[in-house]
């Protein structure tokens, strides 16, 4: 049996991962076709698949939500569709993440109570609108806003996050039908009538005209006017563009449309069947609702082959989750190389390195997809930067792997692998990941070229520092780390460094000749180019200290940990400044964490530090 583990276990490794290819089998409701439809949200033409998830991402933190009534995981497309036809019961849904205690206790919401099944984190739109301090969570937020990024503390972090996403599902409610009709196409003329009146209510609720705001709200359809006329102003952000161009127009929200159908004007076709697909699910008709989404389909079809194709094409990345799946095959490799070290078995180090294998080939597969889906580079944005470098660092370990067979290489590409796709899915967080780029970013050369070199400097940092972490925690914690070993995983560290500076220095230089050409001046002091170069010179000096002899084995290792803290601080913690042309703003979790790995860093350092009679593998031995 041990001589077929190796076949065995990434066999079933590689089957899961094939097995989430499969589509979707639709019970009543065709979630499948309706998550492949196109909209155009913030610049960018999106299957309703991947809004549907980034929107939830931002309130429950998943993509994917768990009903603990009905016991049942539902997809985000699910979610989306019940949010937008049936809003009753949306509501009821307890999808909003609140874990902060003081807002919390300032909403007056329920605690943790496992008979009636609160788990004390997760609320419902109903049960946060129903606390008695909901102006109060209004005026802090406010008051929250009105503060510098990085002077809000962690209340005011969890008060924003939370009205943001009220203020998302809200106008999730709104996007494609108007919120208290229960069925619309049979109240399309009234709703046209309605529309002068609604405007009118908006007007006497921005004069703060009590008396008659209150007579004119009392009419639904009123009300349903007045939430699409907001749609046309604060909430136009957060709402996604639903109706593809039809008649020489462009592509237009669900109320735009129905805003528009005034003085005896014709409702598009495509906005008809946004209503037909609504009253039907609204009803609960399966039939219906799939015979109108077989309408608004052939329409796309017909209309904008293009999004439709791309949208079928980005649900099947969405439903693959490569990253997903080469996070936990990655795990697996990294337990397997453990084992390795533990017991010294073949068998566990062959296992490490097919699994290390199949998990770089679904990642591979991930980028590239990417790549292809956004007809950009591989590195764009922060995200993109997480995936591009665990790539690059389980390469790395591969490489050394062919030639060092300890298993170390292992180890290291997969843990980097790992971590790496760890902060992408917590950058995900923050919504789309392929978001429109900014102007000075729109330029493929240099984004293939500055960019993927420069953080290809960013990886073997990386690696160069965690084969450091893995020769000062096997010889300080264990007896493991023999002189031959410890030897091996010295020159390892040298030959990595030595990559890493000249990719780091290159990238660095190159990104100067961009700048020079996009801002006019190669070199500004910014301080994300301050940061590049403290990359170049932080690898420099290890190498001069190195060929000086003022370092011998643990003092390389002790440098290379300490670029761990110099290159976070390059990838990260410059945009938390927000200062500079380079500044993606103030992350309070991101910091938290970046300071936790730098405490971290120094305690390796210090443990590396110490004289080698106090390391389990170096006693009675003087190692330099």
């Amino acid at each position: 049996m041990k001589r077929f583990l190796p076949i065995l276990i990434p066999v079933v490794f590689a089957a899961w991962f094939l097995g989430a290819l499969a589509p979707a089998s639709d019970r009543d409701f065709a979630y499948s076709r309706f998550a492949k439809l196109p909209l155009l949200f913030k610049g960018r033409h999106q299957p309703i698949d991947s809004f549907a998830r980034n929107s939830l991402v931002q309130i429950y933190e998943r993509y994917a939500f768990y009903d603990p009534l009905e016991k049942r995981s539902i997809p985000a497309t699910e979610w989306l569709a019940e949010a937008m036809f049936r809003p009753d019961p949306a509501r009821e849904r307890r999808v909003f993440r609140v874990d902060h205690p003081d807002v919390i206790s300032l909403l007056q919401l329920p605690l943790k109570d496992d008979a009636k099944g609160f788990d004390g984190k997760h609320y419902s739109f109903n049960q946060i609108l129903g606390g008695t301090n909901l102006n109060t969570l209004q005026e802090q937020s406010q008051r929250a806003a009105a503060k510098d990024d990085s002077q809000r503390d962690a209340f005011d972090q969890a008060v924003l996050r939370l009205g943001n996403a009220l203020m998302l599902f809200n106008a999730l409610q709104n996007t494609a039908r108007p919120l208290g009709v229960a069925q619309l196409v049979p109240e399309l003329t009234q709703f046209q009538q309605a529309v002068p009146r609604g405007q009118t209510a908006l007007e006497v609720a921005r004069t703060k005209s009590s008396d008659d705001k209150a007579e004119l709200q009392q009419d639904p359809l009123v009300r349903s006017v007045v939430r699409f006329l907001q749609q046309r102003g604060e909430r136009a952000d957060k709402v996604p563009l639903i109706l593809p161009p039809e008649g020489g127009a462009n592509w237009a929200r669900f109320a735009d449309r129905m805003l528009d159908f005034t003085g005896g004007s014709t409702l598009p076709a495509a906005a008809i069947s946004w209503a037909k697909m609504g009253d039907a699910y609204a009803a609960g008709d399966a039939g219906a609702f799939n015979a109108a989404l077989t309408e608004y389909e052939r329409f796309c079809i017909a209309q904008v082959p293009t999004d439709i194709s791309k949208g079928i094409s980005e649900e099947f990345f969405n439903r693959m989750a490569p990253f997903y799946h080469a996070l936990a095959i990655y795990v697996a490799a990294f337990l397997a190389a453990v084992v390795f070290w533990f017991r010294f078995s073949e068998t566990a180090r062959q296992i490490s390195v097919r699994l290390t294998w199949i998990a770089l080939a679904i990642h591979t597969v991930g980028l590239v997809y990417r790549m292809w889906l956004e007809g950009r580079p591989p590195v764009t944005n922060l995200y993109s930067s997480a995936i591009f470098i665990g790539w690059g660092s389980v390469v790395l370990g591969l490489v050394l792997e062919r030639f060092w067979r300890n298993a170390i290489g292992l180890a290291v590409g997969s843990s980097l692998g790992f971590v790496t796709l760890i902060i992408a899915h917590n950058l995900a967080l923050e919504g789309d990941t392929m978001e429109m780029l900014r102007a000075v970013l729109d330029t493929n050369f240099w984004l293939a070229t500055h960019v993927v070199v420069v953080t290809l400097g960013y990886a073997s940092t990386y690696v160069a520092g965690f084969l450091a972490i893995v020769y000062v925690v096997r010889g300080f914690f264990t007896g493991g780390l023999d002189t031959s070993t410890a030897r091996s995983l010295a020159r390892m560290v040298y030959g990595i460094v030595c990559f890493a500076t000249l990719f780091s220095f290159v990238g660095t230089v190159l990104g100067g000749i961009w700048a020079d050409q996009s801002w006019g001046r190669f070199w500004g002091w910014d301080p994300k180019e301050n940061g590049a170069l403290i990359i170049v010179l932080w690898n420099a000096l290890i190498l001069h200290a190195r060929w000086g002899g003022w370092i011998k084995e643990r003092g390389l290792v002790n440098l290379a940990i300490a670029g761990n803290i110099v290159t976070s601080w390059s990838w990260f913690g410059v945009n938390m400044l927000g200062v500079g042309l380079h500044s993606y703003g103030f992350m309070n979790g991101a910091f938290q964490v970046l300071a936790a790995f730098v405490i971290s860093q120094l305690a390796l350092i210090a443990l590396g530090c110490l004289p080698s009679r106090h390391w389990k593998s170096f006693r009675g031995v003087q190692v330099a």
